[in-house]
C-alpha cells in the first residue's frame, strides 16, 4: 500500500454562530448529567461525516444554515455547555450560547470519489472534514457540540458532526441527525414552527426518568477520581501521529452474516444477532492483523457499550435524550479466536459475544459500581472495541433533500485502537457496513482476513 500523501487545504469560508429557534423551553435550562453521562466527562466527542454527491453543493447551504435552528429548538442543549464540576449540568442561556457551524471549501474538488471509495484512505485528508469543538472556557466548560460542511464544488459535500460522547450517546445524537435532515429536506425555516407535525419524534429530556436510588452517579464520580486523579486531557487531535493511519470500509453482505450466524449456532445452540456476527468476524480480523489483543496472550478481550433504553425497568422512551449505555465484556480463548479455520474463530467469537449479552441482560444495572474500573483494568489487555451500530441507520435516515449519503464514516474510532465502527449498509439490503483505521499494513492484513473469509477460505 502506498504511504498516505500529505494533508490537503481546507479553505474557511464562513464561521458561524447559531442559536436554536425561539421557543418557550429552549430559554434557560440546565440538565443533570446521570450516572450514565458523567462516566464520558473526560472522554471526547463522537465525529462522523456524512458524504453527499450534489452538482451545486453550494446551493444547498442557505436551506442547511436556515433549517438547523429549527432542529435545534427540540435539541438545544447541544447549543450549550458542560461545567466538569459539581453539580455537573448540562446548560443552555438563550443569548449566551450557540453551536459552531464552520462552512469550508475543499481544494480538490476531484479527490470526493476518492474520499467517499471503500478502498483505504490517507486520515489526515479525512481529518480535515472533521469539525473542532471549541476550547473550554476559562471556568472550565466545553462545548457539547460542533458542525462543519466542506463543499467539493461541483461534487459534493461532507457535513461533519462532533458531539461530545458526556452530552448523549450516539441514538441521541443520531436522533438529532435525523430531525435536521427532515427539516432541510422539508424546507422548514427558523420562524416556521408549523412544520414540527411532520418532524421526527421529539427528544425526551426529562433526565429524571433515569432512576438512581443506590446513587450510582455519586460512586462512578467517586470512582473516577479514585482511579484516575485528575482525569487526563483529551488527545489534540492536531498532533502529529508517528504511523501514518489509513481508514477503510468493508462491506458484510446480509448472506455472509447468515453463514456467521449459522455458524455460530451450530456451535453454541443460541441464535446470534447481526451485530453480534459483525463483530465476531471484526474481531477475529483485527487480531489476525496484529492490531487487538497482546501477543502471546492466552485470553482476547472485546469491549462494548450495550444499549439500555428498552432494558431498563421501567424502560426509556426510545427518544430519550442523553447516554444511556453499558459497557459489555467479552473474552475468550486467544487460541480458539485463532484457531487455522476463520470460520471456527469467528463462530468461537460470536460464541463468546453472545453469551456476554446474555449475561448482561439478565441484570443490566448489576455491578454499574464497577464498571469504570474494570474498563480501566481490560485496557491494558487491548480489547477490541465497537462503536456506532446499524440499528441507526446512518444511510437509511439520513436524506437532506440529495438522497442517500455516499459514505458516512465515524472517524473518532481512531481515537482508541482496535476500535470498528458498524453501520447498515449504503446498499439497503440489510447488510453491515464495517469501518477501521489502521497503519497500512496492518490494514492490508485485515482486508485480507476479512475477504478470506467471506470467501470461506482457510488461513
Amino acid at each position: 500500500m502506498a504511504p498516505p500523501s500529505s494533508p490537503p487545504d481546507v479553505r474557511l469560508v464562513d464561521r458561524i454562530r447559531v442559536s436554536p429557534a425561539p421557543s418557550d423551553s429552549a430559554q434557560e435550562h440546565a440538565l443533570p448529567l446521570t450516572f450514565f453521562d458523567v462516566a464520558w466527562l473526560f472522554t471526547g466527542p463522537v465525529e462522523r461525516l456524512f458524504f453527499f454527491r450534489h452538482p451545486d453543493p453550494s446551493s444547498a447551504l442557505p436551506l442547511l444554515r436556515s433549517s438547523l435552528p429549527v432542529a435545534l429548538r427540540r435539541f438545544y442543549p447541544l447549543a450549550g455547555t458542560i461545567r466538569p464540576h459539581a453539580p455537573f449540568l448540562c446548560s443552555y442561556a438563550r443569548g449566551a450560547d450557540a453551536l459552531t457551524l464552520v462552512v469550508a471549501e475543499f481544494d480538490s474538488p476531484d479527490d470526493f470519489d476518492h474520499l467517499v471509495a471503500r478502498a483505504p484512505r490517507d486520515l489526515s485528508r479525512i481529518r480535515a472534514l472533521v469539525p473542532q469543538l471549541p476550547p473550554p472556557g476559562d471556568d472550565g466548560a466545553f462545548a457539547l457540540a460542533a458542525l462543519q460542511v466542506t463543499v467539493f464544488p461541483g461534487r459534493g459535500l461532507c457535513l461533519g458532526v462532533s458531539v461530545h460522547h458526556a452530552a448523549c450517546d450516539d441514538a441521541s445524537t443520531m436522533h438529532f441527525v435525523r430531525t435536521w435532515a427532515a427539516a432541510c429536506r422539508l424546507g422548514l425555516e427558523s420562524g416556521d414552527g408549523s412544520g414540527d407535525a411532520t418532524l421526527p419524534p421529539p427528544p425526551v429530556l426529562d433526565r429524571s426518568l433515569v432512576a438512581d436510588p443506590d446513587d450510582l452517579r455519586g460512586k462512578t464520580l467517586a470512582g473516577m477520581a479514585r482511579l484516575a486523579p485528575p482525569p487526563p486531557p483529551p488527545p489534540q487531535q492536531q498532533q502529529e501521529e508517528q504511523t501514518p493511519m489509513v481508514m477503510a470500509s468493508f462491506l458484510l453482505p446480509r448472506h455472509q452474516i447468515d453463514r456467521i450466524k449459522e455458524g455460530a449456532a451450530a456451535r453454541s445452540d443460541a441464535k446470534a444477532s447481526s451485530f453480534v456476527a459483525a463483530s465476531a468476524l471484526a474481531w477475529v480480523c483485527l487480531l489476525k492483523s496484529g492490531s487487538a489483543g497482546v501477543a502471546g496472550a492466552e485470553r482476547s478481550h472485546m469491549l462494548f457499550s450495550a444499549e439500555c433504553r428498552s432494558r431498563l425497568a421501567p424502560p426509556l422512551p426510545a427518544e430519550y435524550f442523553g447516554n444511556c449505555l453499558r459497557p459489555c465484556f467479552v473474552e475468550a480463548a486467544t487460541a480458539d479466536l485463532l484457531s487455522g479455520d476463520t470460520a471456527d474463530g469467528v463462530a468461537a467469537a460470536a460464541s463468546a459475544i453472545g453469551s456476554a449479552i446474555r449475561e448482561m441482560e439478565q441484570g443490566v444495572l448489576e455491578g454499574a459500581e464497577g464498571w469504570l474500573g474494570r474498563v480501566l483494568s481490560v485496557l491494558p489487555e487491548r480489547p477490541m472495541s465497537v462503536g456506532g451500530s446499524p440499528r441507526h441507520g446512518v444511510y437509511e435516515t439520513t436524506d437532506f433533500g440529495w438522497g442517500r449519503p455516499a459514505r458516512v464514516e465515524m472517524v473518532s474510532v481512531e481515537k482508541t485502537p482496535g476500535t470498528v465502527a458498524l453501520a447498515d449498509s449504503p446498499e439497503g439490503d440489510g447488510g453491515i457496513e464495517l469501518g477501521v483505521v489502521l497503519p497500512p499494513d496492518a490494514m492490508d492484513a485485515f482486508a485480507s482476513c476479512f475477504a478470506d473469509a467471506l470467501a470461506g477460505a482457510t488461513i
